[in-house]
């Protein structure tokens, strides 16, 4: 083979070897900001698990009494205060 048919080969070579480093790099980055985006991912996670446990604690019967109570002075109804009324059926009993 004559230099004049080697030189495109080698061309052509070099080329595809840039491609390929350049396709490489393009991949480590991509996989890079999956790691990341993945990380993220467990990060909102947790704090999501949190926020439910931290709501679900908020939400809590006695807590909100204990702070109608404390804060709002607020008490049950005794007896004198509570009124009842009767059910009555559509016949009239």
């Amino acid at each position: 083979m004559s230099n004049r048919a080697l030189f495109p080969l080698v061309a052509l070579l070099v080329a595809c070897s840039l491609l390929l480093v350049n396709a490489q790099f393009h991949a480590r980055r991509l996989f890079i900001e999956l790691e990341r985006a993945q990380l993220r991912q467990r990060e909102l996670e947790t704090e999501w698990a949190q926020l439910q446990l931290e709501q679900s604690l908020l939400a809590k019967h006695a807590r909100i009494d204990s702070m109608a109570r404390a804060t709002l002075h607020m008490s049950p109804p005794g007896t004198g205060r509570t009124q009842y009324m009767r059910y009555m059926t559509l016949g009239g009993q």
